[in-house]
């Protein structure tokens, strides 16, 4: 398990946001518990990338373990050109690439999860859900985030998915918040 401080940076480099990256968006599907080792690949490399993550805690016979996770298992987002791609597949960490169709599409679904990290809000791994009320956030750090309202035992989750991938994440949110898309 790494420490704190030996984690890749969830954006790399450090931009205002993902949005200034310039080249091409590919989905990266990695080997096997691979994400990390690869981000600090693309780091020697000097490849833009995305591994947007979230702390897990455990407690274990009166310890406390928190570490850091991929939100996507298994899934990093990476931009760049030909010569980017060649270079990932020489890691011998990737199983297999995902030429993006939508580029605006992906950018624009991988900018929310961006945006609720950057205001620290705790996201969590998320069932995937086709069907449902579409809602943007009104107020608050996570204005303008759009997803979809689910109920989670006592609370309300906004659902950020990314439909290429078919996962998403969600974030607490207070109902008072949100406004009614659909």
């Amino acid at each position: 398990m790494l420490k704190e401080s030996e984690n890749p940076p969830t954006i790399w480099p450090d931009a205002g946001s993902i949005r200034d990256f310039t080249g091409i968006w590919w989905v990266a599907h990695t080997k096997s518990r691979n994400e990390k080792a690869l981000a600090h690949d693309l780091i020697s490399k000097d490849i833009s990338y995305f591994l947007p993550m979230s702390w897990n805690v455990q407690r274990r016979s009166r310890r406390t373990i928190r570490s850091l996770l991929p939100l996507f298992s298994g899934y990093l987002f990476f931009c760049g050109e030909e010569d980017e791609r060649v270079e990932i597949m020489r890691t011998n960490r990737v199983a297999n690439l995902i030429r993006v169709e939508d580029q605006e599409r992906l950018l624009d679904e991988l900018v929310q999860i961006e945006q609720a990290l950057r205001t620290g809000a705790p996201l969590t791994p998320y069932k995937y859900i086709k069907a449902g009320q579409r809602c943007r956030v009104i107020a608050g750090p996570l204005i303008d985030l759009q997803g979809i309202a689910v109920r989670a035992k006592n609370s309300t989750r906004l659902v950020l998915q990314v439909d290429m991938l078919g996962q998403a994440a969600s974030v607490e949110i207070d109902l008072d918040t949100i406004e009614i898309l659909d």
